[in-house]
């Protein structure tokens, strides 16, 4: 039941089977309301307040739906309020209530880094998802993560778009002092490419690879990890038998075209614009690793929600809806055109279509179609981080034991996302924790270290 349902109507009843924003008796009733596929908010906020309290007065009032009903149909929604409001100070709760839910901030700086991954975070500023939750939000282009880390550290940022392992390390305090960060949504899923230099089109092999160059966008990645994890599984050491270098997205291609790196596994965008340039191929998508591997995410510091909890809230709600728009296929050529001008990614639409879309040259002349080659799920699941922490102990970055659960618990907010997604009318899982297959071994996040102890390359402890 949506928190805007409307109790006042006595032929609605109060379940939830209506729509997202309550509004309307169906989701397809809203669907066809919504230009967008979604309601947009009422024009006046203080009304939208008023209403809100006076519904979940009427529910308190009258929990039983037939009880409700006949009292309406017996005096009416108008007497109903004028009744209510005898025995319930309304104007007084109303202001309130508004005075509680509105953002402590709402001008507000959120950091991005130029790639497909950051869609949701990206398109919420030209499409106006910010705007509906009562939001200025200046995205920032950025040059690189340790900036975007950096930052938002320093506060110049007030919430950033992150790869899904940096807020864990920053929590950790892996290469600096630790810091209490968190991961309340998922940008993107899937949406990575291993790429390989035009020379290299006649060595698809994984195991020829050895002594080649290799790029990654930053340390704690799951780039670094997804290609760790596939050349191991090839026999080939990445600490021995190859070099990896941590080269910012938007300098990959310069530096594949240029003969510094023979490869690199990055965003589609990078690797679709190699392919676009004519500077390299698709060797493999990474959601053939793994298929709904998480990438990016959507982090900010406890500081930042204990200060402005209000404007956390509608940053998520904003992020939130976003990614269920951007999960949609019809939206995704409207969505390329909306990010790709020089101050967000500054790339062709016609690449940016490639990757949202899934139709795509693949550098070698064939065309190849992958709807789910990128997706989009805001749903931060505490197992994608135990995995993560795995495979930072695996290859060195975390000394000695760690606490898989309290960490990923403490870091990714699947409680409060599912509560967010719920109240949104979206249909969040109902567990934090899922098994999934990586390069067909199968991982238990309630067992993490039998599964980190039964990779042979790994780096020695």
């Amino acid at each position: 039941m949506s928190s805007f349902d409307d109790p006042f109507d006595a032929d609605r009843g109060l379940s939830r089977s209506g729509c997202a924003c309550g509004r309307h008796g169906s989701a397809d009733e809203h669907d066809s309301a919504a230009s967008r596929l979604r309601c947009e908010p009422a024009p006046d906020e203080e009304k939208r307040y008023q209403s809100v309290v006076a519904s979940a007065a009427m529910r308190a009032m009258f929990p039983r739906d037939a009880a409700r009903r006949a009292f309406l149909k017996s005096v009416g929604a108008s007497t109903a309020l004028a009744a209510i409001s005898q025995f319930f100070p309304l104007q007084t709760a109303t202001e309130a209530f508004a005075e509680a839910g509105r953002p402590e901030k709402k001008d507000l700086k959120v950091g991005f880094i130029p790639i497909t991954c950051a869609t949701p975070i990206i398109m919420a500023a030209p499409l106006g998802f910010y705007a509906r939750q009562g939001l200025n939000v200046e995205v920032v282009k950025t040059a690189g993560w340790a900036v975007v880390r950096d930052k938002t550290i320093n506060k110049e940022y007030d919430a950033a778009h992150m790869l899904a392992p940096m807020p864990l390390a920053i929590s950790l305090g892996l290469g600096s002092n630790p810091i209490a960060f968190t991961v309340p949504a998922i940008e993107n899923i899937n949406g990575q490419g291993i790429t390989l230099a035009i020379k290299h089109k006649d060595r698809r092999d994984p195991r020829d690879w050895k002594g080649m160059k290799f790029a990654i966008p930053f340390d704690y990645s799951m780039h670094n990890y997804l290609l760790r994890y596939y050349l191991a599984e090839h026999g080939v050491d990445p600490d021995t038998d190859v070099q990896l270098r941590s080269v910012p997205p938007p300098e990959m291609v310069a530096n594949l075209r240029a003969d510094n790196i023979d490869g690199f596994l990055a965003p589609d965008n990078i690797c679709q614009r190699a392919i676009y340039d004519g500077a390299g191929f698709m060797h493999i998508l990474s959601k053939e690793i793994w298929d709904g591997h998480p990438c990016c995410s959507f982090a900010a510091s406890r500081e930042f929600i204990t200060a402005s909890p209000n404007s956390f809230a509608a940053l998520t709600r904003a992020i939130v809806d976003a990614t269920a728009y951007a999960s949609k296929a019809e939206n995704r050529k409207e969505i390329a055109e909306a990010i790709a001008p020089a101050n967000y990614i500054n790339a062709p639409v016609t690449v940016l279509e490639q990757v949202l879309t899934g139709t795509y040259a693949d550098g070698l002349g064939g065309v190849k179609t992958d709807p789910k080659r990128v997706d989009f799920d805001p749903f931060p699941w505490q197992s994608f981080a135990v995995w993560m922490l795995t495979q930072m102990k695996r290859w060195g970055q975390i000394k000695g034991d760690v606490d898989y659960k309290q960490v990923a618990e403490q870091v990714y907010l699947a409680t409060d996302t599912r509560k967010v997604m719920a109240e949104m009318g979206l249909a969040p899982p109902a567990v934090s924790y899922k098994s999934f297959s990586v390069m067909g071994k199968t991982f238990d996040p309630a067992s993490p270290e039998d599964y980190l102890n039964s990779f042979k390359i790994r780096k020695a402890s």
